[in-house]
């Protein structure tokens, strides 16, 4: 007998962005997909899809175990009501609480293994905060949800995986606040990852330098002989398959690529430019060190272009795809068709 894989789980996101926009290509795209379920507004779910000429049927469910069903004929939706309706590209501050309650109760199904997986749309921060939501982004709120301290963020693109060990911090705090034991988190918690849940099982790592030429023997700096070359001795010593400092400019061509499976960066934009720069439009936010499986497009809400139609789904539909096979390879569960995609690192 064979047994349906769970849905993975769409969260609402800002609800006037193009979130809206990428569940509804979602369904339209749904053969080529692993099956889901939205947690979010069915009437602005159908509001957005008449404003776009688009023919998709939205139909509530009670279970997210309803949704195989359902989604071959409908868009499910587990229904989370907006406090008024939205308007695209006009954040309400109003529609916060229905945002948040979406991922609430997105990560409770996970927990409960009713859903397979996290994917979340993208949220305005601004109109959070003013709303008195009071973690820096979703991937914090979805610590704090379970109970994880210090999630690490990943981001995922076909040939390279980078991992930032400071995140959201002026470029003087980041180098301020480098320690040691941040790095060794970082790398830890990508490891134990990447082995679960990407079934890869002895991870290599790179660690990048923060310094060009990673401080010239300390002409340029002693992060790396103070800092980061003793992180990298001590994730040696631990069995983990690393090198660096590497200097950072020589460490995203393809040749050097080849050489690891993910990249340990010291900042944010060390981290990200080369990813974007390799494929804009396919990256990938990973959450790691999570009870759960979380993936999220690696873009903003847009609101210049939501409700126009020019929102492209290629960030969004490769979230869905890897947060499948992450919960594969973590359940030892076979591959759904649409979950597939090219098996070079990165993937």
């Amino acid at each position: 007998m064979t047994v349906a894989p769970l849905p993975l789980a769409l969260t609402m996101g800002d609800p006037a962005g193009i979130g809206p926009e990428l569940t509804l290509a979602a369904w339209r795209h749904r053969a080529e997909l692993p099956p889901f379920v939205a947690f979010d507004d069915p009437d602005n779910l159908s509001r957005r899809a008449a404003l776009l000429g688009l023919p998709v049927p939205v139909r509530a469910v009670d279970t997210p175990e309803e949704a195989a069903g359902v989604l071959p004929d409908a868009l499910p939706v587990m229904v989370e009501p907006l406090a008024a309706p939205a308007e695209p590209g006009k954040p309400d501050g109003a529609a916060c609480q229905a945002v948040t309650n979406s991922l609430r109760r997105a990560v409770a199904a996970a927990r409960a293994r009713t859903v397979a997986a996290v994917v979340t749309n993208p949220v305005h921060k601004q109109s959070l905060y003013e709303a008195g939501f009071s973690w820096p982004g979703q991937t914090e709120f979805l610590g704090h949800l379970t109970g994880v301290v210090r999630p690490v963020m990943m981001l995922q693109a076909t040939g390279l995986r980078v991992v930032p060990v400071t995140v959201h911090l002026a470029l003087r705090e980041a180098i301020d606040r480098l320690t040691r034991e941040d790095i060794l988190h970082a790398a830890r918690v990508t490891v134990d990852d990447l082995r679960r849940r990407q079934a890869i099982g002895r991870p290599r790592l790179a660690v990048a330098a923060l310094n060009p030429h990673a401080g010239e023997g300390g002409r340029l700096g002693r992060e790396e002989s103070e800092v980061i070359a003793p992180a990298v001795a001590a994730l040696r010593d631990e069995g983990i398959d690393v090198f660096g400092p590497a200097p950072a400019d020589t460490l995203f061509h393809a040749e050097a690529r080849e050489k690891y499976d993910a990249a340990i960066c010291m900042y944010h934009d060390q981290a990200l430019i080369p990813l974007k720069t390799l494929d804009f439009h396919g990256g990938v936010n990973v959450t790691l060190g999570l009870p759960i499986i979380r993936t999220s497009p690696d873009h903003g809400v847009a609101f210049d272009i939501a409700g126009s139609g020019r929102a492209r789904p290629d960030s969004f539909f490769a979230a869905l795809r890897l947060a499948a096979r992450m919960s594969a390879a973590e359940t030892g569960a076979p591959l759904e068709p649409g979950s597939r995609s090219p098996a070079r690192a990165g993937g």
